[in-house]
C-alpha cells in the first residue's frame, strides 16, 4: 500500500519522512518503557543518585518522544490533505478522459461510494493508520529488546511467540480483506440499482412499480446487508483472536518471570519492572488488530481506485494540435466493425459515405447498431475494425476533443444539469456572449419556456432537467447545439413520441440547423422520404441497402417492406364501439 500512496502523491519524500518520524517516536517511547526498570531497581534499592539520574534520562526520552509524535502527526495530517485534493483531482481527470461509452451505471454506483467514502477512508490513511500501525509495532519491538537486555530469558520469550502473533494478525487481515471485497462489490451494485430506481420512477409508476425492476434493487440491497454483516462479524472475530493471542502471550511471560523469580534467578525489583514492560508490550498490539483491519478496508478502497484510474482510455494523438484538420463535414465509414462484448458483433462491414451539407437517414429494426453508429462518429467508441472518417481524417488521428468540435449530438435521452435554463444553454459553447446564447434559445423557441416559468431565463431545471418535460429538455438540447455551431449533427429524432406542441416547435427548431452536415436516426416518415440518403440496416448490424427514397421503394427490398409496414401504421384508428 505503501508503494501505491507514493504513486498518488507523485512524491513519497513526505510520506518516508512521516514513516521515519513514527519509528522514532515508537523506539522513543519503547525507550521510556524500559527505562522505567533500572529507575524502579535503583528506587527500591535506595539507590537514590542512580534513581535521579535514571529518572532524568526517562524524562528527555519522553520528551524527546513528545516531539516526534507532535512532528510525525503535523506530517500526516498535512499528507492527509494532500492526498485527498489528489485523488478528487485524479478521479475528476480521468471520468473526463474515459470514453463516453463507458461511464455506465455500475461504474457510476462505483464511483459515487468512491468519492464520498472512498476517498475519505484512503486520505486518513498516512495520519490515522500508517502512523499508529507503525508506533504500535515499533515500541513493543523496542519493548522486547529491553527485555532481552535486563534478562535474555523473558527477551527470549517474547521474540518467540512475535511469530505466532504475525501469522494471527496476517490470517485476521485475510478474512477481513476478503470480506470486505465483497462488501465493496455489493455496496456498488446497490448504489447503481438505486439510482437506476430513481430515474425509472415514471415508468414504474406509470405502471405500478415493475415487480422485476423491485426485485433487483431489493435483491442488491440484500446482498449489501449481508456482505456487511459477515465483514463485521469477521471483523469482530478476528480482532477477539488476535486479542486473545495477545493476552496469553502476557500470561506466558508473568508466568516464565514468576518461575524465573521462584528458582532464584531474578530479583523481585526487575521482574516487576518486567511485569509492567510486559502489559506495554501487550497494549499496542491489541490497538494493531484494530488498526489493521481498518487498513485492509482502505486498501482495498485503493485497490478500486486504481482500478478506474487504470482503466483503459481511448488512444490520443500526442500533439492534438498537430493533428489534419477536417478539409469538409464529409463523415465516411469504412469496413466498421464494433461489438461492446469481444466476439459479440454490433456492426459488421458498414460503409457509407454522408456528403457535406446532406442529410442521410439511419433505418433498420431496434438492435441493429444505429445508435451505436452515431456513437462511433462521435467516438464515444473507438471501431473494432474499419474506420471513422470525418473530412478525411480517422477520428482516432483526430482526438476526441477535436472530434467532439466538429460534432453536435443530439441523442433522445437529453440530460440537463441542475442549474438555470440560460446554464444549460451556454453549456452548448461556455465562451459565447449572451446576445448569441439569447439568439440559439429563441430558435429553438426556449423564450417560451422561459415566459411561463416563474423566473424566466433564472428558473431552475432541476436535476437531469427533472421539472421540465421531455419536449421542453429535447428543446433546450437544440438550443446547444444551435449555440455550438458544429459542421455536423448526430440527431436521434425523438420527435415520434412528443405531444404535437413540442414536436412542432422541435421540427422548427431544427430548420436553423439546416446546411450542416446530418446523419438522422429516422423514425417518422417524412424524415425519410426528404432525406438525400438512406441508409437501411439489418438486424445483425449490416447494410441490406443503400439509396434514395423513390430508388429503395422501387428494387423492393427491406425498405420497401419498412415503408409499407409504416405507411400501413400511420392510419391504423381506434374503433368505437356501441
Amino acid at each position: 500500500m505503501i508503494r501505491e500512496l507514493r504513486w498518488l502523491l507523485g512524491d513519497g519524500r513526505r510520506l518516508n519522512l512521516m514513516i521515519g518520524l513514527s519509528v522514532v517516536t515508537s523506539v522513543l517511547q519503547g525507550a521510556t518503557f524500559v527505562l522505567l526498570v533500572p529507575l524502579l531497581r535503583a528506587a527500591v534499592l535506595g539507590e537514590v543518585a542512580a534513581a535521579w539520574r535514571w529518572a532524568g534520562v526517562l524524562c528527555l526520552a519522553a520528551l524527546g518522544f513528545g516531539a516526534a509524535l507532535w512532528a510525525s502527526s503535523i506530517v500526516g495530517q498535512r499528507l492527509a490533505i494532500d492526498l485527498g485534493t489528489s485523488l478528487y483531482g485524479r478521479l475528476g481527470d480521468k471520468i473526463a478522459r474515459l470514453p463516453l461509452g463507458a461511464v455506465d451505471l455500475e461504474l457510476t454506483g462505483r464511483l459515487a461510494r468512491l468519492t464520498s467514502k472512498g476517498v475519505m477512508q484512503v486520505s486518513t490513511v498516512p495520519a490515522h493508520l500508517i502512523r499508529p500501525i507503525v508506533t504500535s509495532v515499533g515500541t513493543p519491538a523496542t519493548v522486547v529488546i529491553g527485555m532481552a537486555l535486563i534478562d535474555w530469558r523473558i527477551g527470549l520469550t517474547a521474540l518467540v511467540c512475535l511469530p505466532v502473533l504475525a501469522l494471527t494478525y496476517g490470517l485476521t487481515g485475510r478474512i477481513v480483506s476478503r470480506r470486505d471485497r465483497a462488501w465493496a462489490g455489493a455496496t456498488a451494485e446497490a448504489a447503481g440499482r438505486i439510482v437506476e430506481f430513481a430515474q425509472v420512477q415514471p415508468a414504474l409508476r406509470a405502471f405500478q412499480g415493475s415487480r422485476a425492476t423491485n426485485q433487483e434493487l431489493e435483491r442488491a440491497l440484500g446482498a449489501q446487508h449481508r456482505t456487511y454483516r459477515s465483514l463485521l462479524l469477521g471483523g469482530a472475530l478476528g480482532m477477539s483472536f488476535f486479542t486473545l493471542s495477545v493476552q496469553a502471550v502476557v500470561t506466558l511471560l508473568v508466568v516464565v518471570g514468576t518461575w524465573l523469580a521462584l528458582a532464584g534467578s531474578l530479583d523481585v525489583p526487575p521482574l516487576v519492572a518486567l511485569l509492567v514492560l510486559s502489559l506495554r508490550f501487550a497494549e499496542p498490539l491489541v490497538q494493531v488488530a484494530d488498526l489493521g483491519s481498518s487498513l485492509r478496508v482502505s486498501a482495498n478502497s485503493l485497490a478500486e481506485m486504481r482500478a478506474v484510474l487504470d482503466a483503459a482510455e481511448l488512444p490520443e494523438p500526442d500533439d492534438p494540435d498537430a493533428a489534419p484538420w477536417p478539409v469538409d463535414a464529409e463523415i465516411c465509414l469504412q469496413g466498421v466493425g464494433f461489438g461492446y462484448v469481444p466476439g459479440t458483433p454490433v456492426l459488421s462491414e458498414v460503409s457509407f459515405t454522408v456528403a457535406p451539407g446532406t442529410t442521410t437517414a439511419l433505418v433498420g429494426p431496434s438492435g441493429s447498431g444505429k445508435s451505436t453508429l452515431t456513437k462511433l462518429i462521435a467516438r464515444f467508441h473507438d471501431v473494432d475494425a474499419g474506420r471513422v472518417l470525418i473530412g478525411g481524417v480517422d477520428v482516432r488521428e483526430l482526438g476526441t476533443a477535436h472530434t467532439m468540435a466538429v460534432v453536435s449530438p443530439v441523442f433522445q435521452d437529453v440530460y440537463l444539469f441542475s442549474g438555470t435554463l440560460l446554464e444549460n444553454i451556454r453549456m452548448g459553447r461556455p465562451d459565447a456572449g449572451d446576445d448569441e446564447v439569447f439568439a440559439a434559445a429563441r430558435a429553438a423557441e426556449v423564450d417560451e419556456i422561459a415566459a411561463r416559468l416563474g423566473k424566466g431565463w433564472n428558473s431552475e431545471v432541476g436535476e437531469g432537467g427533472s421539472l421540465l418535460s421531455g419536449g421542453e429538455r429535447q428543446r433546450v438540447s437544440i438550443a446547444r447545439a444551435i449555440l455550438k455551431d458544429a459542421p455536423i449533427l448526430l440527431l436521434d429524432e425523438a420527435t415520434s413520441a412528443l405531444d404535437p406542441v413540442n414536436e412542432q416547435a422541435i421540427s422548427r427548431a431544427l430548420h436553423h440547423l439546416e446546411g450542416r452536415t446530418r446523419l438522422v436516426i429516422a423514425h417518422r416518415l417524412d424524415t425519410v422520404v426528404h432525406a438525400d440518403q438512406i441508409v437501411v440496416l439489418t438486424a445483425d448490424g449490416r447494410i441490406a441497402e443503400i439509396g434514395d427514397h423513390a430508388g429503395l421503394l422501387a428494387a423492393d427490398g427491406p425498405y420497401a417492406a419498412f415503408w409499407r409496414a409504416r405507411t400501413e401504421a400511420a392510419g391504423w384508428v381506434l374503433s368505437g364501439t356501441e
